[in-house]
Order: structure tokens, then C-alpha cells, then sequence
């Protein structure tokens, strides 16, 4: 399922006029929020649906994840400490950090009829 997102979101950037290095960046956002779905949401592999749908309007490449795991709070989840030693680093945190810092803007939306709702926003510049 992750390939198939990676490949959905790397070939639409693509068309839409990013250059490589954004289409890396949007898919490795992409990847840290499906495993976090995978991981935390559902509870490991193979045990639920992550939609995947992405557009360009204007100058805005938008990505829409759904599914229907479990919710967070993302506003409880600490920022990682990147100051200590990397057999020390806590891993927690560290794919929402990546995420927010590779993408303009990212909104969640937990628990609405139509399960939980993650839109990430690159801009084109």
C-alpha cells in the first residue's frame, strides 16, 4: 500500500512542475504520516484503509490522507530532542516534526463520519 501512495504522490507532484527534490520530500512526508496511521492508528500492519487522494490548484499541491484508526491528540506529541546522542533519540515525535517541517501547512481532522482526515499543503514556488 505505501508503494502505491509513494508512486500516486511522486508522479502527481512531478506532473504538476515540482522538481525532484519536492517529490522526495512530499513522498517521505507521505510515508512518515501512513506508517504513524499504520503504527499508532491501527495497530500494525495489514489491519486497516488509508486512502490516499492528491491535486494541484493554483500554486498549492494538496494531499488528503483518510482513515479510520484510532485518533491522537497532535498537539500532545512532543517535539523529538535532536540534542542527544543517536542511540538516545526517542523516535516518538520524530515523523510529525518531519512532516510539519517538510510541508507548508498540515491539518488534522479526528473522528468525523467520514473517518480521520490528515491534509498536507505544499506550495509551488
Amino acid at each position: 500500500m505505501l508503494e502505491e501512495i509513494g508512486v500516486l504522490i511522486v508522479q502527481t507532484a512531478k506532473d504538476a512542475g515540482f522538481n525532484s527534490n519536492d517529490c522526495y520530500a512530499m513522498q517521505l512526508a507521505v510515508d512518515e504520516a501512513c506508517t504513524n496511521i499504520i503504527e499508532h492508528g491501527y495497530g500494525g500492519e495489514d489491519k486497516g484503509k488509508i486512502e490516499c487522494s492528491c491535486d494541484m490548484i493554483n500554486d498549492k499541491f494538496t494531499i488528503v490522507l483518510r482513515d479510520w484508526g484510532r485518533s491522537f491528540s497532535p498537539e500532545n506529541v512532543p517535539d523529538p530532542n535532536f540534542n542527544v546522542p543517536l542511540e538516545e533519540l526517542q523516535s516518538r515525535g520524530a515523523g510529525l516534526f518531519l512532516i510539519y517541517k517538510i510541508m507548508d501547512e498540515v491539518h488534522f481532522e479526528f473522528e468525523t463520519p467520514n473517518g480521520n482526515t490528515l491534509t498536507m499543503v505544499k506550495k509551488k514556488e
